[in-house]
């Protein structure tokens, strides 16, 4: 058996749809330790994990892109904070490696640098990413905007002018700094950032078609095993069993970027509907909204049980949220802040499985409108939430692992 060493950023929302692979791997007699937020180290431990917190460095570098005034300068303002983590955490996960002598490592997407130590450490090595993959191909439009997908020679047109104008912002943000953490460690400089996506042997891509855009080209180190849904277990509110409407989950960021809003909005939006609104907001006050008799406002629910009785889910967009519920056959209004969130908006509403509403647009009365409209649209969210069952979630993503990667270690010689 193998020992497996996983590294994230100091996000739960990376943290959370790698905990069930790690738990199958572990399931399958492979010694884990993950290296992960100091908060969480404790309910990693209670998976049967060895874990240790990332460097404070780390964690002290907040994203601040929920301060601009454009996505094009939210996308530069991530790909900035995601570079000053890269500089600590290189450096952190060489350390880790040496402390822990692993057979092989996992990596978050997002840890620029620790995938660069991975891949100057040489031994089997993996990537996971929880939300849309920012690889160019002609056959779907560039990342980050949320642009529907092209049809015809004038959506192709569109797609070929955008790539280099919404890329570049990317590119020049991110390729020099990025590149001097990589030159120091001996490694070639990356050509684009295509070329980041495509250094790991394995790289998990944690969702499926069809709520992914089919396309042919995607390259052989990518692994397609649909979301893998997991929170912490946390018993259901003694309320919940007293309810007697159907329920509107609201969820927001599990990381500050200022969209409180969408709870006051969802509250009065659906004040006079005959449902009951749940609304959680891990990074906000739950004290600071005035709360209607068919809503409850938490700072942490487990999304399970509500979303079992759930006719709409109204996200933020995050793809963890938006996934999880769709995974249920819940349809979703979702309504995007920045980050990845206008492509998961995007993707909801090419898939039929949901409604897309801007946060520059959100008023009580639209954001009504869309959830109604959310609610009818069965059909779409049964055929993505088979396509992700299909795919087969953690146990696909732990097949990968140890046929992609662990196989090598038990070879004759090796």
């Amino acid at each position: 058996m193998a020992r497996i060493l996983a590294y994230t950023t100091p996000s739960r929302g990376h943290l959370f749809p790698l905990t069930p692979v790690l738990d199958e791997l572990h399931r399958r007699g492979h010694s884990i330790s993950v290296r992960t937020l100091r908060s969480q180290i404790p309910l990693m431990h209670s998976r049967g994990f060895a874990a240790a917190p990332i460097s404070e460095k780390i964690e002290a570098i907040e994203l601040d892109d929920w301060t601009a005034k454009s996505p094009r300068q939210a996308l530069a303002a991530a790909v900035r904070g995601f570079c000053a983590r890269a500089e600590f955490d290189a450096a952190d996960l060489s350390d880790a490696i040496a402390e822990e002598r692993p057979d092989a490592v996992m990596v978050d997407i997002n840890a620029w640098g620790a995938m660069a130590a991975a891949e100057r450490w040489g031994g089997p090595w993996a990537s996971f990413c929880p939300y849309p993959l920012a690889l160019r191909s002609p056959q779907v439009p560039p990342f980050g905007p949320g642009l529907a997908p092209a049809h015809g020679p004038l959506g192709r047109l569109r797609d070929l002018l955008a790539r280099p104008v919404v890329l570049g912002t990317i590119e020049k943000k991110m390729l020099p700094p990025l590149n001097g953490v990589r030159t120091g460690l001996g490694l070639a400089a990356l050509g684009n950032t295509d070329d980041l996506f495509r250094r790991p042997p394995l790289l998990l891509y944690m969702t499926a078609e069809p709520f992914e855009y089919h396309r042919t080209d995607w390259p052989d180190n990518v692994a397609m095993v649909g979301p893998c849904d997991w929170e912490p277990a946390g018993e259901p509110p003694p309320w919940l069993a007293d309810l007697d409407r159907p329920i509107v989950l609201v969820t927001t960021s599990s990381e500050f970027q200022d969209d409180g809003r969408l709870v006051s909005t969802a509250l009065e939006a659906l004040a006079d509907q005959p449902v009951h609104v749940v609304a959680t907001l891990p990074s906000g006050e739950p004290m600071a909204y005035d709360v209607p008799s068919n809503a409850h406002v938490e700072r942490f629910l487990a999304h399970g049980p509500i979303l079992d009785r759930a006719v709409c889910a109204v996200t933020h967009g995050g793809m963890g949220a938006t996934q999880k519920a769709l995974a249920r056959g819940v349809p979703v209004c979702a309504v995007p802040f920045g980050r990845d969130q206008l492509e998961v908006a995007r993707r909801v509403q090419v898939a039929r499985a949901g409604t897309r509403l801007s946060a520059k647009r959100l008023t009580a009365g639209r954001l009504r409108a869309k959830v109604l409209e959310a609610m009818e649209m069965a059909d779409g969210v049964a055929r993505v939430a088979a396509g992700f069952k299909a795919a087969g979630g953690p146990t696909a993503a732990a097949d990968a692992i140890e046929d992609r990667l662990l196989a090598a270690l038990s070879a004759p010689g090796l």
